[in-house]
């Protein structure tokens, strides 16, 4: 907290008295200052007034609006719910913390908040790739549909917890592109040999195809797409794509993005900076955070047709994924996933419950939505 926090007003029971008072106590350790007011009805009570202000570290740079503009939109909407008493203050990549360092920066308590992708960091748990997305998973609804309905949260936090963490969904980009090349690829064997920006289980698969993988954070892409450190790199898709710059480095701009069919970032919350929040500002963030969330990809849908059209006009030349590249790297992606699921029993219950979902979920989707595409997306302007 800042030197000027104070702590805001909430009655307590008796019962909580004992325990509200010790956190009292480090409240007005740190610079707090209370204010008492009189008994409530069910006995004495603690009237306080609380500004709280965190900090929040971002993955992303301050270029790309749907993405990071995700930290911007809950800190907005947060402070417009508490009238302005519990603040959020965004910071991009590297203004605090490395691009992929977010989630040590939330544990440890550097910042309160983190804004990141959960795949970034499958160095320190292999499960926190179903929190972003895994190749062949779930598109954006359907992840959703996971998360909020499915029991994927409970799962993600249970995973989270290991590092004093709780998550909340960030915001979902649609299914991705497949990448920026330098050169055309024809079949698998192409892939052999490239060195390839990619992270997560996608960058895992590539790797199980030949391709040398490296994790870079959006800022470094460029310039080692530019200078040859890279031969190829995904990001998102056309809207954050032409603005990192990738088409005048990379002419071939593959798809689809069959790793990343719909991936969710995630707020990463300080878990003990979370439990001292009053619950009302607790139900405030979380309806920020919702918030926040449907804007990432309202902007995308509505921003990258153009983007692509533009791309196109000026010269990049799109490709699709050749069949038997598809075809490898789902059948790599399935020996993955049953190989971490073998090596650790909370990855597998996670898994077990994901697939449970993805297969319903599947069923669904292509008796009625994959048919209305396949029909109405090759007209182009379908009934109009």
């Amino acid at each position: 907290m800042d030197s000027d926090d104070v702590v805001h007003g909430e009655a307590l029971d008796r019962r909580a008295f004992v325990g509200r008072a010790a956190a009292g106590a480090a409240a007005l350790a740190t610079g707090a200052t209370a204010a008492c007011a009189g008994p409530g009805e069910d006995g004495p009570a603690v009237q306080t007034t609380r500004n709280v202000v965190w900090r929040l570290a971002s993955s992303f740079p301050r270029s790309l609006d749907a993405l990071y503009g995700s930290s911007e939109r809950l800190a907005e909407k947060l402070e417009a719910l508490t009238e302005g008493r519990f603040r959020i203050r965004p910071y991009a990549a590297g203004e605090l913390v490395p691009a992929l360092q977010v989630l040590d920066a939330a544990q440890q308590g550097t910042v309160q908040v983190g804004h990141s992708a959960g795949y970034y960091y499958t160095g320190k748990s292999e499960a926190l790739a179903f929190d972003t997305c895994v190749p062949f998973g779930l598109t954006s609804r359907q992840q959703s549909a996971w998360l909020y309905q499915g029991g994927g949260i409970d799962l993600m936090r249970e995973v989270y917890a290991d590092f004093g963490v709780i998550n909340f969904p960030a915001g979902n980009t649609g299914t991705q592109m497949g990448g920026w090349f330098k050169r055309e690829i024809r079949s698998v064997a192409d892939l052999r040999g490239l060195k390839m920006r990619i992270p997560g289980m996608g960058g895992a698969v590539m790797n199980h195809l030949g391709v040398t993988v490296q994790v870079l954070g959006g800022s470094e892409i460029y310039p080692a797409l530019e200078r040859g450190a890279i031969d190829a790199t995904e990001w998102v898709g056309p809207y954050d794509d032409e603005r990192l710059g990738f088409q005048n480095a990379a002419p071939f701009y593959y798809y689809p993005g069959w790793w990343e069919p719909g991936p969710s970032m995630s707020f990463m919350v300080n878990r003990q900076a979370w439990d001292q929040l009053p619950a009302a500002y607790r139900e405030a963030f979380e309806v920020a955070a919702v918030y926040a969330m449907n804007g990432t990809q309202t902007i995308y849908d509505a921003k990258n047709p153009q983007a692509l059209a533009r791309l196109v006009a000026g010269g990049t030349q799109l490709r699709r994924y050749p069949d038997d590249v598809m075809a490898a790297a789902e059948r790599a992606t399935r020996e993955l996933l049953e190989q971490n699921a073998a090596a650790d029993a909370t990855y597998r219950r996670i898994y077990d419950a994901f697939r449970e979902f993805r297969s319903d979920s599947y069923q669904w989707f292509e008796t009625a939505e994959q048919e209305f595409a396949r029909f109405a997306y090759r007209r182009g302007n379908g009934a109009g």
